[in-house]
């Protein structure tokens, strides 16, 4: 009897991997392919961001990459999700130039002048404090929809 019974559960079974290929078959005929090039490039933002942000993955060429496979696609897209992915992407270049520079510099608006012909030296900025072994927060990951 037990022989009648796995002949029943391997019946069965081709039968659920069955409707299984026929429900993503369904499903497949209504994905738009705006819609898979977006969930993409969300996935290749935020896997570029971890590749610039966090020390332990850090690895600016594969960061490069992904900047570029975003560039190349975005024009691509829906004008609402093209003007989100663009906001993100330039944010992520800002990240991406400030490792690759060793480091945020200040910008020309935050020098002083002491008189209308000297020029103060840059005011030094104390970089961001690093969090010790194991408490690196997650970088801020993009997601369609999200600002």
């Amino acid at each position: 009897m037990e022989a009648s019974g796995e002949q029943q559960a391997g019946g069965e079974g081709a039968a659920d991997e069955e409707q299984i290929r026929e429900q993503i078959e369904q499903e497949l005929k209504k994905v738009r392919v705006e819609d898979l090039m977006l969930q993409t490039i969300s996935g290749l933002l935020n896997l570029t961001v971890r590749r610039i942000a966090k020390e332990d993955e850090r690895d600016l060429a594969q960061a490069q990459v992904g900047i570029e496979a975003v560039r190349a696609w975005v024009d691509l897209l829906p004008e609402e999700a093209a003007t989100q992915v663009r906001q993100a992407l330039s944010e992520l270049q800002m990240l991406y130039a400030q490792q690759v520079e060793g480091g945020a510099q200040p910008a020309a608006s935050d020098r002083t002048t002491e008189d209308a012909g000297e020029q103060a030296p840059p005011q030094q900025q104390a970089p961001p404090p690093k969090p010790g072994p194991g408490r690196e927060p997650p970088p801020r990951l993009w997601t369609p929809g999200s600002d």
